[in-house]
């Protein structure tokens, strides 16, 4: 089964500075995400590139990371996953959950592509309150 990498993760693996430590918890993220990718399961979509890509500091660290994720495919999106997108951002912000367009996508892939989302990012299990998206857990 693919599994759609959040950011967060990806954040995680490759933008820590070398010299400080993983703790327990950041090495078992860290080793999980290894074994998706050595499985070929790991996937992304644009958005997620997109913000990887954002704030980059020089244009070889750029075009170093640009080159090191065209090893993922993208899920191609379509539009019934943009409109489930604005569909699910309606649902939570009815409900008091707010969250960003990127996130609310996100969760529109993992639903009608049924893809595990994989994230740090606690504001997916706010979003599974109101909305069937699954998450992949360690």
């Amino acid at each position: 089964m693919k599994v759609l990498v959040d950011t967060s993760v990806w954040l995680l693996a490759l933008r820590r500075p070398k010299n400080l430590p993983f703790g327990a918890e950041q090495q078992a993220i860290i080793t999980a995400l290894a074994d998706l990718m050595r499985d070929g399961r790991a996937v992304m979509m644009g958005a997620i590139r997109q913000e990887l890509l954002c704030g980059i500091k020089t244009q070889a660290q750029f075009e170093a990371l640009k080159s090191t994720l065209t090893a993922f495919d993208d899920v191609p999106l379509t539009l019934q996953d943009y409109e489930k997108a604005a569909e699910a951002f309606n649902t939570c912000r009815a409900n008091g959950v707010q969250g960003s367009n990127t996130d609310f996508l996100i969760c529109a892939v993992s639903i009608n592509h049924q893809l595990p989302v994989f994230s740090i990012d606690n504001d997916f299990q706010l979003y599974r309150q109101w909305l069937p998206v699954q998450l992949y857990s360690l």
